[in-house]
């Protein structure tokens, strides 16, 4: 198999990681809390820029065009215009923003916690706006249903992912 074949394989299987861990998930009231940011953790520290971001894009595609791949098997535009939409949208800013970092610094695991940790806060940041676009709500409101429930479990993705992380620092990224 060639190097691009090998990458675009990747890309979809990155890809299905997200989507099976969109489905684990404790359900709250406005935004379930999921496992889907530790597969974008590690798609942006595993893959180039290019691949990182063409991996997030193919998720946000199939559900958009309605596979079940959004969290509770959702899927569909609706999802997406809907109130987590900009958090789905924020994976963008997740994974591409830390794989274009490792490409500029050495990835040690105290970088690569820091690097999970902005990421977390950019779809933090992009998906509450997104929500409080959507529903109206003030800021206040809209950190007490997405951002202070998440933050405990948040944490955990970005230690395991540092933690799955660790394995490949000796190695050359995927791609």
């Amino acid at each position: 198999m060639n190097k691009k074949t090998l990458q675009y394989v990747q890309c979809a299987l990155f890809a299905g990681l997200i989507a099976v861990c969109s489905q684990i998930q404790i359900p709250l009231p406005m935004v379930p809390i999921n496992l889907a940011l530790l597969a974008v953790h590690c798609t942006g520290i595993l893959l180039k820029p290019k691949y990182a971001l063409l991996t997030v894009l193919l998720y946000i595609l199939l559900g958009f065009i309605g596979l079940p791949v959004f969290s509770n098997f959702s899927g569909g535009a609706q999802v997406l215009l809907g109130s987590t939409g900009g958090y789905i949208v924020g994976y963008i800013l997740d994974a591409v923003l830390i794989s274009l970092a490792l490409e500029k610094l050495k990835p040690t695991l105290p970088t690569i916690f820091i690097l999970c940790l902005v990421g977390t806060l950019s779809c933090y940041a992009f998906g509450t706006v997104w929500f409080m676009s959507v529903t109206e709500m003030t800021l206040s409101s809209a950190l007490v249903y997405c951002v202070y429930p998440f933050i405990p479990g948040d944490i955990l993705k970005i230690i395991v992912a540092t933690i799955l992380a660790k394995r490949y620092l000796i190695k050359k990224r995927l791609g």
